[in-house]
């Protein structure tokens, strides 16, 4: 690995955001956020990895529903404080709520209407 590929924990309290966007198609899948364990962790399984700031603790994309996010390549801006994760999404889904994406919803001249698929039922995946 690069010696300064590093993300900077420091900035952020700890935490730095992360898009992740479907390698093949470009579509943005979701914003999550990484922190030094998490990073650590995806870079050892080549699966993402991130840190829930509402249930404080690291939790691994699709680690309950099996809908996992296989990096392809991963991209640090010039400030080292954001991520971009390039993914494989396993099962067609990002969204914990059974969209393809968490960004399902667009404001789109004065009406909002759903912009992506549903792929799963959540109350039959997370029970």
């Amino acid at each position: 690995m690069v010696i300064d590929f590093i993300p900077d924990f420091q900035k952020q309290g700890g935490l730095v955001p992360a898009i992740v966007q479907d390698a093949a198609s470009g579509e943005v899948l979701m914003l999550a956020y990484v922190n030094a364990q998490a990073w650590q962790k995806s870079l050892e399984t080549g699966e993402t990895h991130f840190f829930s700031r509402s249930r404080n603790k690291l939790w691994h994309k699709g680690g309950t529903s099996g809908h996992v996010q296989r990096i392809r390549s991963i991209r640090l801006d010039c400030d080292n404080d954001t991520l971009l994760f390039l993914v494989e999404q396993v099962g067609n889904a990002a969204c914990h709520t059974g969209y393809r994406s968490c960004f399902y919803r667009e404001l789109k001249d004065g009406v909002v209407r759903e912009c992506a698929p549903v792929i799963f039922d959540p109350k039959e995946v997370y029970k």
